[in-house]
């Protein structure tokens, strides 16, 4: 445990930062998993729907600092192409 006051704030901070991180994480893994799952029964209109929750839910993790733009745009992708690869 740190000595300085201003460390012990971080301390803090940064434990609040980690578990916000680890959520919105998670949450993205989960609305992955249900566009895959979507994708391997066939169903183009809910990998579709799946994919437009996802990709708004990237955006948000951008905007908060929890991923950077470019691992955010590379997942967009894969998902899209993925859900495209059902369709034709």
């Amino acid at each position: 445990m740190p000595n300085i006051k201003s460390q012990k704030k971080r301390v803090l901070t940064n434990e609040k930062a980690r578990l916000r991180n680890k959520a919105v994480k998670s949450q993205l893994k989960t609305e992955m998993k249900k566009v895959d799952t979507a994708v391997v029964a066939g169903d183009t209109e809910a990998a579709k729907a799946a994919v437009l929750a996802t990709n708004r839910l990237l955006d948000k993790a951008v905007s908060k600092g929890v991923l950077h733009k470019n691992t955010a745009a590379n997942k967009k992708s894969g998902l899209t192409k993925r859900v495209n690869s059902v369709e034709g």
